[in-house]
């Protein structure tokens, strides 16, 4: 399998990438994910050069987002200084399901944030949803503190507070990675 950055015409893919998990999250009980994400918001991280596809030949097996920029009203000011990337809506095409794609794509994303310079991974996942925090858990991250102040990114109440880290490492995740190198972070040394 290949990651590659995505690209604008990926969006409709994103979307429904959402959709689908979206679906999937109702069926065993969880609202997340269930207000539809704009359209605009996801052009422009792909724009920005922090969406990257998983794909399977001519098939799109998963999606990560991965950036330096942290959500408003999460982190610390004394967190923030520390170099760090961040990793956003993690999904899996359902066909995929069941083979620890999210975990290697998650050891991925901290090969990339450790050639970054960063010294944490970071996420913050949906609140109320525990199985996700537990896979989390599993995949090494540790549960910083849960944030429930604020607005979420498209519109309402914040849903997605629950925040946790790992150390970015260099790790074999068996992916053929065609994305370009990553920019050094700024305060990376």
């Amino acid at each position: 399998m290949i990651i590659t950055p995505a690209e604008p015409h990926d969006v409709a893919k994103l979307l429904s990438f959402r959709e689908e998990a979206a679906a999937w999250l109702r069926g065993i009980g969880s609202d997340q994910w269930s207000r539809p994400y704009p359209a605009d918001k996801l052009l422009a991280t792909i724009e920005a050069g922090t969406v990257f596809m998983l794909r399977d030949g001519h098939t799109t097996a998963g999606t990560i987002t991965l950036t330096p920029d942290a959500e408003e009203g999460l982190w610390t000011d004394d967190e923030l200084a520390e170099p760090s990337m961040f990793v956003n809506k993690l999904t899996i095409a359902r066909e995929y399901a069941g083979q620890n794609l999210g975990g290697r794509l998650l050891d991925w994303a901290g090969n990339r944030a450790h050639r970054a310079g960063a010294r944490w991974v970071r996420l913050d996942a949906w609140t109320t949803n525990e199985g996700l925090q537990r896979y989390y858990l599993a995949q090494g991250f540790t549960h910083v503190r849960t944030v429930r102040e604020g607005a979420a990114v498209n519109g309402g109440p914040r849903v997605s507070g629950w925040l946790a880290q790992r150390a970015a490492r260099q790790a074999e995740h068996g992916f053929t990675d065609h994305a370009p190198p990553p920019a050094r972070l700024p305060f990376a040394a």
